[in-house]
């Protein structure tokens, strides 16, 4: 046998090797999402089921939530997979590619918009009006020039955060009455009788679809995501990251 046929035939062998054990691994997820998709309950419908490289876990998807099982489905994991040797957040880093949503797919109608110089740079924030980091934000976001701030008011916090949200909204200024509000605390007027419309509702639906828990939320043009308060210097060198 010469060189080119034996080195043809050790390719071959290793590319079955891989299919083989690829469908193997299918056929295994697939078994896995059978047992334990009923277990879940009528209304629960799995994305997907994928074999982890730890552990002999399985990862189960459903909507945008991740939970684990092992192979048998007698066990169900709940809560976050942890690299030490990184101090990586394995189920954070999966979650956030989940649940991307850029900003262009987003329902910018519903959100108060504020451009601040050229405008070119964009980044859209879940806020709740009695949130203090939210407002620790604001006064952050004073220093970054060059942006549009897309703001969805999203009243997680407190029974009247819905109040506060609706007398911004039915302003005659949105971005100055949500600025005044939450960096110079001082509240919009009451909304007129006249101001029906409030997109309450239906930022809340929206940003349960996303799996928004808190606030503030900060989503970036890729579709990215900061959980949490970030400071100028941390949305810049995200801002200048992003293509």
């Amino acid at each position: 046998m010469n060189k080119f046929k034996k080195n043809s035939l050790v390719a071959s062998l290793f590319m079955s090797l891989i299919l083989t054990t690829a469908c193997a691994q299918t056929d295994q997820s697939a078994a896995v999402k059978k047992l334990i998709e009923p277990k879940l309950g009528n209304d629960v419908k799995i994305g997907s089921v994928i074999k982890t490289p730890y552990s002999g876990l399985y990862e189960v998807q459903v909507g945008g939530d991740i939970f684990y099982t092992d192979e048998k489905a007698q066990y169900l994991f709940v809560g976050n997979v942890m690299d030490l040797k990184t101090q990586k957040n394995l189920t954070k880093a999966k979650l956030d590619v989940l649940n991307k949503m850029k900003i262009s797919d987003m329902p910018l109608n519903l959100a108060i918009k504020q451009v601040k110089g050229n405008g070119k740079r964009e980044i859209a924030v879940f806020e709740d009006p009695n949130c203090g980091y939210c407002k620790r934000l604001r006064k952050e976001l004073e220093r970054v020039d060059n942006i549009t701030i897309y703001t969805f008011m999203y009243n997680i916090l407190s029974e009247d955060s819905a109040i506060k949200s609706k007398n911004v909204w039915c302003s005659t200024d949105q971005s100055k009455a949500w600025d005044d509000l939450m960096v110079n605390g001082k509240p919009a007027p009451d909304a007129p009788a006249t101001c029906m419309s409030n997109p309450h509702e239906q930022i809340l639906a929206f940003g349960a679809k996303l799996h928004i828990t808190g606030t503030p939320t900060i989503f970036f043009k890729d579709g990215s995501r900061i959980p949490g308060f970030a400071n100028a210097a941390a949305l810049e060198k995200k801002l200048d990251s992003i293509k």
